[in-house]
């Protein structure tokens, strides 16, 4: 399975460059699976995170590891490469040896990648995804803003559209998406200032380069409860009110119409290569289930309002599919605030958000074989 990006990277490419490496990593993976699955690991396993350090995606990769490493007594070193909504991260990981040693700390089903051209992998076929947990979206000003609340903004972005600015954690990802959703629904024109990440987006509403800090409201709730970041609103069903009587508001009790889609907000996904031995797969998926289910993680999930929501084989693989088919509908009606080229639904062969319980499983799919 060899794939290439509009980068010019490949896999085959990568790997061509790896085959002089030492002779025992060779024998290694030249043994059979299960052979192979008897000794694993023999060395540190290498998580690779899509996104800055210091962010969500970084947050929940960094505590995975920690719990599967405790749970399983392996080594599990964590390093960040953020770029390109994923892609780079993603091109990383999947240029290595299919081995198990090097994975990809992910986040939204990675389904910004091939929407937007930076791989031609299929990400719920070609990878297994296992789900972790979803995030809320915020939009937070500093203390001193002239927005007192979510009615102001919109009032000024109406007055003088593409006045107000928004940051983001890069063009395409899921908080400039979700940053198109609630602004179509108000009727608002922002301008989008992309960042490599939720943490960069977050510093970047702090310090005033943009007007509203756009991310996930676990970037941003220990500023709010410092009372450093004012939130506006954010999107679960219901009002949050923190243990001083901050309320956090719904977007729903601003915009009633976004009910329906609500709560929305970004997922978090460990991923391996479809391609690694099934054994290794398994080995890999177990470590996953107790990470996920560990007090430690689950206090995390308490602390910074993620939801656990543990989601691995076909059912992972569905909701990844159609979250895809989400996006690119999204992206094609919003194509001049993407700013690049953005792929459709036929080049993708996906369906129509609509039409998606009919269509799936699609043709030539087959779940991973792991339990």
């Amino acid at each position: 399975m060899t794939k290439t990006s509009n980068s010019g990277l490949s896999r085959r490419g990568f790997m061509a460059a790896g085959a002089a490496t030492a002779g025992a990593a060779v024998f290694e993976i030249s043994m059979p699976g299960a052979a192979f699955a008897q000794t694993y690991p023999m060395r540190p396993i290498t998580l690779v995170v899509m996104y800055d350090a210091g962010g969500g995606t970084d947050a929940i990769m960094r505590k995975l590891a920690e719990e599967m490493a405790a749970a399983k007594g392996w080594t599990i070193n964590v390093i960040n490469k953020p770029g390109a909504v994923g892609g780079v991260a993603t091109q990383f990981v999947g240029g290595a040896r299919p081995d198990g040693y090097t994975l990809l700390g992910g986040a939204n089903y990675n389904r910004f990648v091939r929407v937007l051209g930076h791989a031609d992998f299929v990400p719920w076929n070609d990878w297994v995804t296992m789900k972790a947990a979803n995030a809320l979206a915020s939009w937070s000003v500093r203390k001193d803003s002239p927005f007192q609340t979510m009615q102001d903004a919109i009032a000024a972005a109406k007055a003088n559209p593409g006045s107000v600015s928004i940051s983001t954690s890069g063009t395409g990802g899921v908080w400039h998406e979700l940053a198109l959703i609630i602004a179509n629904m108000a009727g608002m024109e922002l301008k989008y200032v992309p960042y490599k990440g939720g943490a960069p987006a977050t510093l970047a509403g702090l310090q005033g380069e943009t007007d509203i800090a756009g991310g996930g409201l676990h970037e941003h709730i220990d500023l709010i409860r410092a009372g450093e970041l004012r939130n506006l609103c954010q999107t679960s069903a219901e009002d949050i009110t923190l243990a001083d009587g901050t309320v956090c508001p719904s977007i729903a009790s601003i915009i009633p119409e976004s009910r329906k889609l609500l709560p929305v907000g970004a997922t978090y996904n460990f991923m391996a290569r479809r391609d690694i031995p099934v054994e290794i797969l398994q080995e890999l998926t177990d470590g996953f289930r107790a990470a996920a289910n560990s007090d430690g993680f689950k206090q995390l999930m308490e602390d910074k309002f993620f939801q656990l929501d543990v989601k691995v084989g076909e059912e992972a693989d569905r909701e990844g599919a159609l979250m895809e088919a989400v996006t690119v509908d999204i992206f094609n009606k919003n194509k001049d605030a993407i700013g690049a080229e953005v792929k459709t639904a036929a080049d993708l062969g996906l369906p129509k958000p609509e039409d998606f319980d009919a269509w799936w499983p699609p043709q030539g799919y087959t779940p991973a074989p792991i339990k």
